[in-house]
């Protein structure tokens, strides 16, 4: 039975900073990609009048249909929307060192932002959020590990504020 009270959910908007690294692990014989999505926040500093900007790097790990998406679609620069969650896994290194990352691993990858000019015959403009994403369905889910049992019609809930 899923915790009503708890919600694991990222939501950003921002640049990739490089093309994604698209493999495919051959002992589960599915498709993982893995690349670096930039935000930027910009501050204002009212005492000395300047502007400062920060940016912050997210690591993104997308699995089966939506990495072979990542990998036709997806280069360095472009701007997307992820939804995803919050995974932390460990591991220890080749010295025996324990490592541990906080990754989002992505549900739904939308392209917003330019398209290129001359790319597939169209000219430069916004690009519709609608019909230009892709969205893995939860129910059937190509993430590893995860099970979706509930019993819930949908999975949803409805959140009162």
């Amino acid at each position: 039975m899923r915790d009503v009270n708890s919600l694991n959910r990222v939501i950003l908007v921002g640049h990739l900073g490089q093309k994604p690294d698209v493999r495919v692990l051959p002992q589960r014989e599915q498709t993982i990609a893995r690349f670096s999505l930039a935000t930027s926040e910009n501050f204002f500093n009212k005492s000395t009048n300047e502007s400062t900007k920060r940016t912050e790097w997210h690591r993104i790990v997308a699995w089966g249909k939506l990495a072979e998406f990542c990998e036709r679609f997806l280069d360095k620069g472009k701007q997307i929307l992820v939804e995803g969650k919050l995974r932390t896994r460990s591991w220890q290194d080749r010295d025996g060192n324990k490592r541990t990352t906080t990754e989002i691993e992505a549900t739904s990858i939308v392209l917003i932002g330019r398209r290129e000019a001359g790319s597939e015959g169209e000219a430069a403009g916004p690009r519709p959020a609608s019909g230009s994403g892709f969205h893995q369905d939860p129910a059937v889910s190509d993430f590893p590990g995860e099970d979706d049992s509930s019993g819930e019609a949908g999975g949803d809930v409805d959140v009162p504020f």
